[in-house]
This record gives C-alpha cells, sequence and structure tokens, in this order.
C-alpha cells in the first residue's frame, strides 16, 4: 500500500502532530503569560527549564508504563492528564512563582513519554517496507510544527494571555482522540514480556546519534543572530540561517522519504561532520550558509535511520521506554549545545557537534553487522 493513501498512518501522523504542538508553544506561551502577570519573562523561563526537565526526567520511567498497558490504551490518558496541566495553569496565571513552578510540572511529567509512545504505535501502523518513508514525512511535518506553534501562540495571544494555554489543552484532548486504537494491543505486549532487552553497547551507536542531531542542531538554531553578526551582517538577517536549515532539512527527508530505504547513517554522520567543521571555520557566507544546508539535508534522513535500526533492536515491550529515552538523550544533546553557544566562542561548539558524529560514527564501524542491518534481537 502507497504511503499516501495509508489511511491508518494519516491518522497517527494528525495525532503525533497535535500531540507535539503544545510544546512547541510552550515557550513563548509561558513568556508571554508570565509578562502579562508578573511584569517580567523571567519567570516563563523558570518554568520552561522546570517543564523540560520534568519531561526528561520522567520520559523513560513513564514510557516503561507505556509499554505495560500498551500505547494506545496510555496515552489517551496522559494526553488527557497533559491537558488537565495546561488547563489548571491557564486558571493560576496569577498565582505566586512556587504555585505556578509546581503546578508545570504536570504537564512535563505526563508529556515527557508522548513522542515515545506515538513513535511504538507507528511500527504497528504500517509495514516495515514503509518505515523509513513514514519517518521521512513526518520529518517533514515536524519542521512546520516547529514553525507554527510559537506563529500559533503570537496570533492566539492577541485574543487574550491566557488563550494560548488554552488552545493548548485544546489540542491535547484532539491528540487524544486522534490515538490509533486497536494497535500495540495489551496481549501483545505480554506475550513478550518474558524477551531480554539487548546490551547497552548495542543501543549506543544510535543514542550517539540521536544525541549528534541534538547537539549540531543546537548551535545553529540557537546561534543565528551571532552567526551572521560575524559576518557584518544586520540582525534582521538572521531568520534566513533559520530558513535555510529547514528548507535543507525538509529537502533531505523529501528526497530520503522517495528513495524509501533506511541508507547508511554513516554518510549523513560524515555530512555532519564536513558541515560543522565549515561552521566552525567561518568562511563567509558561502561557508555559512553552504555547511546549514548541509546539516539541514543530513538531519532528517539520519533521524529516520536512526529510528528505523533503534526499532531493529528493540524488544517490543521495551520500545515505547527506548524510543523516549532516544528523544530524551536528543533533547540533552540540545541543550548542552545551547549552553555551549551561551558561554564560549562561537567556532568552539560546531567542534563539540563534529567530535560526537566522529565518536557515534566510528561505533558503527567497530560493530556494524550489529548496528546496521540487523533485523531485531528477537528475530
Amino acid at each position: 500500500m502507497s504511503l499516501f493513501i495509508h489511511r491508518a498512518y494519516w491518522r497517527w501522523s494528525a495525532g503525533v502532530q497535535f500531540a507535539r504542538l503544545p510544546s512547541t508553544m510552550a515557550p513563548l506561551a509561558f513568556t508571554l503569560l508570565t509578562t502579562a502577570t508578573t511584569g517580567s519573562y523571567r519567570l516563563g523561563g523558570v518554568l520552561m527549564s522546570v517543564y523540560v526537565a520534568a519531561e526528561m526526567v520522567c520520559a523513560v520511567p513513564v514510557g516503561r508504563l507505556l509499554d505495560r498497558i500498551g500505547p494506545s490504551r496510555g496515552l489517551p490518558v496522559l494526553l488527557l492528564l497533559t491537558a488537565a496541566g495546561y488547563g489548571v495553569l491557564a486558571l493560576a496565571a496569577g498565582a505566586p512563582a512556587p504555585v505556578l513552578i509546581a503546578l508545570v510540572l504536570l504537564p512535563g511529567i505526563a508529556g515527557g513519554a508522548l513522542s515515545g509512545g506515538f513513535r511504538t504505535l507507528l511500527a504497528d501502523t504500517v509495514d516495515d517496507e514503509l518505515l523509513p518513508r513514514a519517518i521521512s514525512v513526518d520529518a517533514m511535518l515536524l519542521e512546520g510544527v516547529l514553525i507554527g506553534g510559537p506563529a500559533l501562540v503570537a496570533l492566539l495571544d492577541l485574543a487574550g494571555t491566557f488563550v494560548p494555554l488554552a488552545a493548548m489543552a485544546v489540542v491535547c484532548l484532539a491528540a487524544a482522540l486522534l490515538v490509533p486504537r486497536g494497535v500495540g494491543s495489551r496481549d501483545r505486549v505480554e506475550s513478550e514480556a518474558d524477551v531480554p532487552p539487548a546490551r547497552l553497547a548495542t543501543y549506543l551507536p544510535w543514542l550517539g546519534c540521536a544525541f549528534t542531531v541534538g547537539l549540531l542542531l543546537s548551535t545553529i538554531e540557537v546561534a543565528p543572530l551571532p552567526l551572521v553578526q560575524r559576518l557584518g551582517a544586520p540582525e534582521t538577517a538572521a531568520p534566513v540561517v533559520i530558513a535555510v536549515l529547514s528548507g535543507a532539512s525538509i529537502a533531505g527527508s523529501a528526497l530520503y522519504a522517495w528513495r524509501g530505504k533506511t541508507g547508511d547513517p554513516r554518510l549523513f554522520l560524515a555530512g555532519f561532520v564536513a558541515g560543522g567543521l565549515t561552521l566552525a571555520g567561518g568562511l563567509g557566507w558561502a561557508g555559512l550558509l553552504g555547511s546549514v544546508a548541509l546539516i539541514g539535508a543530513c538531519t532528517g534522513p539520519l533521524v529516520a535511520a536512526t529510528s528505523v535500526n533503534l526499532q531493529r533492536l528493540l524488544p517490543k515491550n521495551r520500545r515505547s521506554a527506548g524510543f523516549s529515552l532516544s528523544f530524551t538523550v536528543q533533547a540533552a544533546g540540545f541543550g548542552l549545545g545551547s549552553l555551549a553557544v551561551g558561554v564560549l566562542p562561537l567556532w568552539l561548539p560546531p567542534l563539540f557537534g563534529v567530535f560526537a558524529a566522529a565518536i557515534a560514527g566510528a561505533m558503527l564501524v567497530r560493530k556494524p553487522a550489529r548496528a546496521i542491518g540487523t533485523m531485531s534481537v528477537t528475530s
């Protein structure tokens, strides 16, 4: 069956995009809310930090819970809890800072495993042959969500300071209604409960790939302004860098989806190495835009190859936890890269991404038979 007429996939896709949208809206929504109620944006930054920390700490334990009860049953419950958390936060917007910090924990805890749970359902929604194409199309749609989330907050804020948070709650409810039913059943999970997970060393190359994606992307997404200022350009040129990155990412994912094959992730890691070295070198506009385009073009395919190979390795009764761990590692890479941009010279952070890509590639070269092309530890 063609992916474009695969009704189950498009229902899954609509559900996962709705589930992702609130997290892309949260940074600006929290900032606008606390600025309006306290006169300072700083509390919004604190709320976002607590929210992300709760997601990262609880992603794997909550993902393990999803594995036990089944994602198709557990995801609606988590989405309802997340919606309730946003709703309560909107109603309590004028409360003292400690109260707001405590309330933001609920959507953070409940939302940490949503991506892992939805990714687990994808494995039962499309056939293995369609999986690389499905993940690539999803990566293209994700770019739209990343851009559309903040824009939607800015638009809704015109109607009232609390409206964006209320909309985030509504979006979570819509996602709960779209969770595919009857896939990843509990009986299927329980039948494989005695399958032991592979050793951690088996997953390390793929977790390294996920970490590298977050680490190198953050050096571009967080630093477009200093990157163009280094070339003597005005602040208005900064969006050009993000536009090139997003456009190249969409193009790379589209080409990968058209081919419909997993591909060799070492090729994409090599693109990260070349792009990161060029970005660090400060080689004028050609070097900046060329390196950003190369990194963007390799991002979607590397994410897809990592996701497909992780699915081949993860036992079915550990997939939600495993994918949640992968997303958490990628987020940790993004956070560390953002910190490096903030405290180190501009040429240095991309080299960390280059080093991480080289290490991940070396692990794949060292054990290619176990890392690339193996079907599953359960086969």
